[in-house]
């Protein structure tokens, strides 16, 4: 049976704490988010792929079917 893969993570944040639900891209990581309350440059923490990885509350589809993220 395949994994359901999912699009939607609620991005949170660190500086600030405003959350909003983005919808994650299939095709790219997002390397850089920018937090629509306070404007903060939201980069991936070391080790993490992309922002979804390191401040979402899902990760970013490739991560989540167990492959090698933005390969």
């Amino acid at each position: 049976m395949a994994k359901t893969i999912m699009l939607q993570s609620t991005i949170a944040c660190p500086k600030c704490g405003f959350q909003k639900e983005e919808t994650m891209p299939t095709d790219a990581c997002t390397y850089f988010y920018k937090c629509t309350n306070c404007e903060t440059l939201l980069k991936p923490k070391q080790g993490d792929c992309c922002v979804f990885c390191s401040y979402g509350t899902v990760k970013c589809p490739p991560i989540q079917a167990g492959v090698s993220c933005c390969s």
